[in-house]
């Protein structure tokens, strides 16, 4: 193949790939009116107020309100999918970007109040989270979604006229945030994290359990890794799943493989010639030096040279969950 037809073929598998992304995104609903409730959690009487008090609201002041709820985002942060909704259907009156959008997601238990640039300065980050904390969440949790929604609604347009109906913002307490918090990333996102993060534990896994030696101690290096990092990809619940089974099925696995043939040849060799071959790899051991080598990788007694970290950013402070 010339590299001409070459180029040509790897144009067209990036192109049809990113068709594959575009395709994948959370497609933005129709605009049926002001009230736009694709996830059917809203009473016909309670669309019919909301959609007459923003209608009101805007006749009197131009500023558009409108809420969405979806059944779930799945996968793409709200964030973005608030932001992309926005856009398209273009809130607010031209020059003046006086929209306001306001998303709930019942399956994620995600919601958003997404403000045009225009009304920054009136609704700010700050009152838009006092308005999800403080009269949404509650009524959300308690399964109160005609109240929570219209309720934040009526605090939304208070705040726009300049009543602040909202009690005064206090020092946040130790129990509204948890220890850990997962970022919002879209479904790309949490792949290519997750084959960076599984493929680095993972291969050190595999390692673990074929090397004769070093196999349980690295069963017990691994563990804080396993509690913590797949915590960025799968969540605080997903993390602990995984985290269990590597406590049970590593100890199978190692057992199960150290009574195979080739693990006890390659384990005698070991200590007879410091060196034995593995599926095409060379194990080589030093006596007293506590360290072994496969294939160019190596793993010592000590963790120098190997240290993870990670972060977590939240979103401003529109969004929330419940």
């Amino acid at each position: 193949m010339s590299p001409r037809h070459r180029g040509l073929r790897l144009a067209t598998i990036l192109l049809l790939l990113g068709w594959a992304i575009a395709g994948a995104a959370l497609e933005v609903p129709y605009l049926q009116g002001r009230v736009t409730d694709d996830a059917e959690i809203l009473s016909l009487d309670a669309r019919q107020r909301i959609s007459a008090k923003l209608e009101s609201h805007e006749q009197n002041t131009t500023n558009q309100v409108a809420v969405l709820t979806i059944p779930s985002l799945e996968g793409e942060s709200i964030e973005s999918f608030a932001t992309r909704v926005f856009e398209r259907w273009q809130l607010g009156q031209r020059g003046k970007d006086n929209g306001i959008l306001m998303v709930v997601a019942p399956k994620d238990r995600r919601m958003r109040i997404e403000v045009g640039y225009g009304l920054e300065g009136t609704l700010t980050d700050l009152e838009a989270g006092r308005i999800i904390r403080n009269i949404m969440a509650p009524r959300f949790k308690a399964g109160d979604f005609n109240g929570g929604i219209e309720q934040g609604v009526d605090a939304v347009i208070a705040q726009l006229l300049g009543d602040d109906i909202l009690p005064p913002a206090t020092a946040p307490s130790s129990t509204q945030k948890p220890f850990i918090q997962t970022p919002d990333m879209s479904i790309m996102e949490r792949i290519l994290f997750g084959a960076f993060i599984f493929g680095i534990i993972g291969l050190f896994t595999v390692l673990g359990v074929l090397t004769p030696g070093m196999g349980w101690f690295l069963y017990f290096f691994l563990i804080p890794f396993w509690a913590m990092f797949p915590i960025v990809v799968v969540g605080t619940t997903g993390a602990m799943i995984l985290l269990v089974i590597y406590l049970i099925a590593y100890p199978i696995a190692k057992i199960i493989i150290s009574r195979s043939n080739w693990f006890n040849k390659a384990q005698t060799q070991l200590r007879s010639k410091g060196s034995a071959r593995i599926g095409g790899f060379t194990l080589t051991s030093g006596r007293g030096s506590g360290r072994s080598h496969l294939g160019g990788w190596s793993s010592s007694s000590s963790s120098g040279g190997f240290s993870g970290g990670g972060g977590s950013s939240g979103g401003g402070g529109s969004s929330g969950s419940w």
